[in-house]
């Protein structure tokens, strides 16, 4: 039967190929703008390379301490001492992590041995726990060992794209070295590179956060516990999440006791899941509701996928005046207002899935074309890539076997949206009527 269905839909496309042309080229428009906006959230949120932990994974990004006798209020990260007397030792984890994340700070420049002239890279400081959060392929190499760390010994781990750049090669770069900050590191390792887009990963030189001269020293001697340190937590599942964060709510909650009378400590529920951290804007954003968050984008789809069906249906509805007559006929043969139904569902379904096709190319096409801003554009605070930095879309983030299931799920909707209600209604009509339209 769906064979026979699909012969009259390409009969009826030679027949009618305005209306055919632009039922397909709509409903490629309404696909096309909605999956885009579906493969933007699936890369930030989806577990791509080298971020696959996002589920288990929590940040704690920035602490305030507040001091009612100093009358001041300080907020930034967490010092060394803070790691070493809170965040280490906490028991309700599989991995802890402390970043200092440099990004693409003007400050931090590389000396090409072939003098060709300075140039930016991003940089993190790291320990050797972040390469086990982050799933990192190592093309040569490993990442550097705690001994390196506790040692401040200079070596590094850096990207593909950077080795090719220094040495012209990812071959046999371990063991070479490279001037940063006019500082030599050895290359202990070299991974492919994650994108720009993996902001919790991402970086071109991975360094011991030990070999930062003042790592040890607070920001600031009122708050000693205050330093320049981001927290990443690996937990095996949500059950660990929660016992994580009741652990370091009882933390928070002894040490403001301790400190009363110096300090208070505030984290804002943190650690954060990674789908907060993604639409949360910063952590002591109180306004947050993650409930409107989500009422938003149903009514992003919603707008995306009624507009174009409101003008779908009205395209349908001129058709199916046309074809009430042969509606007739077939009724007065004895075929059912069900069979009909499904017969016009169909046809149209089959052309809904052209179009489906057409717009699944076409948000791959702007997708990767706009890579550089459009992944920037529901974000409250956006920043444009910086220059020399190539935000690439992986195969991975645009194939991804949940972007073809939205599509269809989007092509399902809106065939249903457009051609269920005049359907109906032109079959209802009684067969003499119908067949009077022959005339």
């Amino acid at each position: 039967m769906l064979k026979t269905y699909f012969k009259q839909a390409l009969a009826l496309f030679r027949q009618n190929r305005l209306f055919s042309t632009l039922y397909i080229a709509g409903t490629g428009l309404a696909i096309a703008m909605t999956v885009i906006v579906a493969v933007v959230y699936y890369v930030k949120l989806a577990p791509v390379y080298p971020e696959v932990n996002r589920g288990n994974t929590l940040y704690l990004a920035n602490a305030s301490f507040h001091s009612d006798k100093e009358r001041m209020t300080y907020q930034s990260g967490l010092s060394f001492q803070a790691l070493q007397e809170w965040m280490y030792p906490l028991k309700n984890v599989v991995e802890v992590s402390a970043i200092v994340d440099y990004g693409m700070d003007n400050s931090t420049y590389i000396q090409p041995a072939d003098l060709s002239g300075d140039f930016n890279v991003a940089v993190k400081l790291v320990d050797p726990a972040f390469f086990r959060i982050y799933s990192f392929r190592f093309l040569e190499g490993n990442p550097f060992t705690d001994s390196d760390l506790e040692s401040s010994i200079h070596t590094a781990v850096i990207s593909d794209d950077l080795a090719r750049r220094l040495f012209g090669t990812t071959k046999d770069v371990v063991g070479r070295s490279f001037s940063l900050d006019y500082v030599n590191y050895r290359v202990c390792g070299v991974v492919r590179g994650a994108s720009y887009l993996t902001s919790k990963s991402y970086a071109q030189v991975y360094l011991p956060y030990s070999v930062d001269e003042d790592y040890k020293e607070p920001d600031t001697d009122q708050f000693p516990y205050c330093g320049k340190f981001s927290v990443t937590f690996l937990v095996k599942d949500e059950a660990q999440a929660d016992a994580l964060r009741a652990e370091i709510a009882d933390l928070t909650r002894r040490l403001n006791l301790q400190y009363k009378d110096q300090w208070h400590l505030e984290l804002w529920k943190q650690p954060t899941s990674h789908w907060l951290s993604v639409f949360q804007s910063y952590p002591s954003d109180a306004s947050f509701n993650p409930w409107k968050t989500a009422g938003y984008l149903i009514v992003v789809v919603l707008v995306l996928l009624l507009v174009p069906a409101l003008n779908l249906s009205g395209l349908i509805a001129s058709r199916m005046e046309s074809r009430l007559a042969e509606m007739g006929v077939r009724k007065s043969f004895g075929a059912g207002r069900n069979i009909l139904l499904s017969q016009v569902m169909w046809e149209n379904f089959f052309l809904t899935l052209a179009g489906g096709l057409l717009g699944l190319v076409l948000a791959w096409i702007v997708v990767y074309l706009g890579r550089e801003w459009i992944f920037t554009l529901l974000d409250q605070w956006s920043e444009a890539v910086p220059q020399g930095v190539d935000a690439y879309v992986s195969g991975e983030m645009l194939f991804a076997p949940a972007v073809f299931g939205i599509a269809f799920l989007l092509c399902l909707a809106l065939n249903l949206l457009s051609a269920l209600l005049p359907a109906w209604m032109s079959l209802r009509k009684p067969i003499v009527y119908s067949l009077y339209e022959k005339r």
